[in-house]
């Protein structure tokens, strides 16, 4: 009997186990169960509630009255293949323009555009132009329309990559080539049609409008732009606003999408550059140390290209966002409306960081020899809400090398002011656009390069950087690049949007 009551118990306590075991497992099962539920619940809500942000996702667009745009005729894009030869050319900082070419446009001008020169008030400050068409109305703030007339030089190499010659102005298949037809005697020569058209008819502005055109933008534009802010500032002059190069209506930014948007540029990004410079005790090429000269210093490249700065959302941006977005088709709408989950990649297309670039690399005398010194030069384009001390703090970090010096070469220019995009002359020119082009949608943004604005800063209320070139993102290598071209027919556009823009500024 003991024996039996022995043999019992564990076999009773195994069995009891196994019961146990099962049941355990059977809760683990339910409570599994609820987890998988409660996930699915959570996405299920997650995708509903990004469906319904897309949804919901409208443009805030206001209505307008249309217009009949002024009518152009081909005797403008005759004046612009004109203006295009001259080789009014900034080569390097400071530069020594070429007084036969610049004065010869000025000549140019005055004869091309007789009203112009007879009725308005001319300065010329160096080689750049300043005109004051004087308003009937001296309690509203004059506005300032800009551009410049140097251009970048062609690389002689390229000469045969060009469609036609880069300074001829030739006109073929609808287009028009050569330096300047993008950046930037396009939008001069269109302001100078726009207001000598108005001449003609008897327009009288209400308020004063200062045609600004430097002659160095290229190179800093310290000696043009800056020389006419001065003199302005000197004069007790204060601007509503300026209006320069620097936006555009760029199709194509968004994969999937071919949609054009006008792009008012209301603050643009610092520019610096620092060079990196090491010196080390050389020696022969037979036999290399392991942290030789110039591989130190491109180990220090390629260090701060692999340590991009972040891109970064701002206030300026999100607005961009949902401007853009209600424009686009559903799948990219729904990244635009919710961007807080996508907006990363929506901020790589437009560039939202300070952006790292190595320009120029220096050593080396001979195949055999390890140079003792090198340099490089890199260049970064500041984000708006970062400084340019900052990026020099960046660079020592990342390349932690007592033995690499930087410096930084030429000026540094600090992120712009962010202009109000609510003013009343955004608005106006967000307007004059949608007047034009009905179906066109118009955003606020942030541009890479730089402008002449930034001489303007200290007497005027804001910049706003926008004409309407119309440009794609094959096209706009034309910038500073090979065949630099524009269609007539946007020439004649960015001549009607200037015209209408003048009233529309004076109502």
């Amino acid at each position: 009997m003991a024996w039996f009551i022995c043999t019992f118990e564990p076999e009773h306590a195994v069995e009891h186990h196994y019961f146990k075991e099962i049941h355990f497992t059977g809760n683990n099962k339910l409570i599994m169960k609820k987890i998988w539920l409660s996930i699915l619940g959570a996405l299920l809500l997650l995708v509903l509630f990004i469906l319904i942000k897309t949804l919901t996702f409208k443009s805030d667009r206001s209505e307008v009255s249309k217009v009949t745009p002024v009518e152009v005729g081909d005797e403008a894009l005759y004046r612009l293949q004109k203006a295009i030869q001259y080789k009014t050319i900034s080569y390097s900082y400071p530069g020594k323009p070429d007084s036969t070419e610049f004065t010869g446009f000025h000549q140019y001008l005055a004869m091309a555009f007789p009203l112009i020169d007879s009725f308005l008030e001319k300065k010329v400050i160096r080689y750049s132009l300043l005109y004051k068409w004087e308003g009937s109305d001296p309690s509203l703030k004059p506005v300032a329309l800009m551009s410049h007339m140097d251009v970048v030089p062609v690389d002689e190499g390229t000469l045969a990559d060009w469609e036609a010659p880069p300074f001829s102005g030739e006109i073929k298949n609808g287009m028009i080539y050569g330096r300047g037809t993008m950046d930037d005697k396009v939008s001069l020569m269109a302001i100078m049609e726009a207001v000598e058209m108005l001449l003609q008819s008897g327009y009288q502005p209400a308020r004063t409008i200062y045609l600004a055109f430097g002659h160095d933008e290229e190179i800093g534009g310290e000696q043009g732009a800056g020389a006419m802010a001065g003199y302005l500032e000197s004069q007790g002059v204060r601007l509503d606003c300026v209006i320069d190069e620097g936006g555009l209506v760029m199709g194509g930014l968004v994969p999937g999408s071919d949609r054009s948007f006008a792009m008012i540029n209301v603050a643009e990004k610092g520019y610096v550059s620092f060079e990196l410079a090491i010196t080390t005790e050389g020696g022969h090429s037979s036999m290399p140390a392991s942290d030789n000269t110039i591989g130190s210093l491109a180990n220090a490249i390629t260090k701060l290209e692999a340590n991009q700065f972040p891109y970064k959302n701002t206030p300026l941006l999100r607005e961009q966002m949902a401007k853009m977005g209600p424009y686009y088709p559903f799948v990219q709408k729904m990244a635009f409306a919710n961007s807080w989950l996508f907006g990363k990649q929506i901020l790589k297309v437009l560039n939202a960081h300070t952006t790292t670039a190595p320009t120029i690399f220096n050593g080396g005398v001979k195949d055999n020899i390890i140079p003792t010194s090198a340099s490089a030069v890199v260049n970064f384009r500041v984000m708006t809400g970062e400084t340019t001390e900052e990026v020099l703090q960046h660079i020592i970090n990342t390349v932690d090398d007592d033995r690499i010096t930087v410096k930084s070469v030429a000026n540094r220019n600090e992120p712009s002011p962010v202009s109000d995009y609510n003013s009343a002359s955004y608005k106006t020119i967000e307007k004059t656009v949608q007047q034009l082009w009905p179906e066109m949608a118009v955003t606020p943004g942030l541009i890479s390069g730089g402008t002449d604005t930034k001489h303007y800063q200290p007497i005027a209320d804001n910049a706003y950087r926008f004409f309407p070139i119309r440009v794609t993102l094959s096209s706009i290598t034309g910038f500073h690049g090979i065949n630099e071209h524009l269609a007539t027919e946007n020439f004649k556009e960015i001549i009607q949007f200037y015209h209408l823009l003048i009233r529309n500024m004076n109502e």
